[in-house]
């Protein structure tokens, strides 16, 4: 404990003795949680360079066994967020690589687009269609269409997000091209 409170004192004088004490043991917590020895290297790196740039202000309160840990526990927490979010960032990317490796349509006309267009919007349930169609092909507020079909403003933003949903999904694969080919809003 003496050899603790002496480093506590003075990080700035003891910087090599805390490396050498404690690197591989944060090294092994850090990995144990990372799972890749670079990457748990390159956190333990991170919090002793920013103990080493901290020297000078550095006023730890707690034990400097649990102030390492607690950066290096930091420090992993925020490569793992990062990665979850890279990770599913992968997967909308290959999602969309694929949908557009398998895009290959040809239309012979607008009326095919217009006709593929149709035939979703039928599909969906009668009050979501009128509201639907009231909403995107004739252009009226929500308010005019809760007036017109005497429904509440909540139903007819409700049936507005149940048709979008629907319509997105029924029309998953001509998306890309029909955003590309008509004037969406």
């Amino acid at each position: 404990m003496e050899n603790t409170d002496i480093l506590l004192k003075d990080v700035r004088n003891n910087f090599d003795k805390i490396y050498v004490m404690y690197y591989s043991r944060m090294f092994r917590f850090a990995k144990e949680y990372v799972l890749f020895d670079e990457d748990a290297e390159n956190i333990v790196q991170d919090v002793f360079l920013l103990l080493w740039e901290k020297r000078e202000v550095l006023d730890i309160q707690i034990s400097l066994v649990s102030y390492l840990f607690a950066l290096v526990k930091n420090k992993s927490l925020d490569y793992l967020r990062r990665k979850v979010i890279a990770d599913e960032y992968k997967e909308e990317l290959s999602a969309k690589l694929a949908s557009l490796e398998s895009l290959n349509y040809s239309f012979t006309s607008d009326e095919e687009i217009e006709q593929i267009l149709m035939t979703a919007i039928d599909k969906l349930p009668e009050r979501c269609r009128q509201v639907f169609l009231k909403s995107r092909i004739e252009g009226k507020k929500n308010r005019e269409i809760a007036d017109e079909l005497d429904l509440s403003m909540s139903t007819v933003e409700n049936q507005m997000t149940i048709a979008l949903r629907k319509l997105r999904i029924e029309l998953k694969d001509y998306l890309p091209l029909l955003l590309f080919l008509l004037d969406v809003k």
